[in-house]
Parts: structure tokens; sequence; C-alpha cells
């Protein structure tokens, strides 16, 4: 395995990549770091880790959808439909109180 400086989000991180898989590495890192920014843009939230979070929700929800979410620009995919506001924007603020509630405990949600 070789290792390979990436950024994210502006915060520079060495990942692991085995041997011929630096396009893959490089394609997912960019995804990661688009919704990310995405959702920093937004204004609504600030930390770091609920914007992973926020992101990997996206980034799952779009895989499970078959990657049609993927082409929605700056609007991020309902995670839940309950989340889905009228028009079809997510709450975020009702998304950042479950995430809350999943990280009260002990900060991880694993």
């Amino acid at each position: 395995m070789k290792q390979i400086e990436v950024t994210i989000l502006g915060q520079v991180y060495m990942l692991a990549c085995p041997e011929g898989g630096e396009a893959q590495l490089a394609a997912a890192v960019a995804s990661v770091d688009r919704e990310m920014t995405l959702i920093r843009d937004a204004g609504k939230v600030k930390a770091r880790e609920r914007i992973a979070v926020l992101a990997a929700l996206n980034l799952a929800y779009q895989m499970a959808d078959g990657g049609a979410a993927a082409g929605r620009g700056a609007e991020p995919a309902p995670a839940d439909a309950r989340e889905a506001e009228p028009t079809g924007r997510v709450d975020i603020d009702g998304l950042l109180q479950r995430v809350d509630a999943a990280l009260a405990d002990d900060g991880q949600l694993l």
C-alpha cells in the first residue's frame, strides 16, 4: 500500500491506497470534499464533525439512490422523508438535532 496526501475541506490527510487505486481514491476524495464544501458554504453548519456526518449521509443516500441524487447541486439529499421541507430541501436543524442525539453519549456513531 502506498500513502497519498489529500486535502478535504482544507485539512490534509495521509491515506493508504492500494496500487492502481489512485484515480478511484482521488474521485472519492473529490466527492467528499465537494459535499462537505456545499454544506459548509450553506452557512448553517460550522462544526467540521457535523459537516462530515451530513456529507456522509448525503453520499450514502446518493449511492442508495443509484447516483440520481448526485446531480442535484447544492441541494442536499434527504436522508429521511420526514426531514424534507415542502421545497425538497433538507431540514438541516432537524438533522443536526438527530446527529447531536446520536453523539450525545460518547461522541462516536460506532
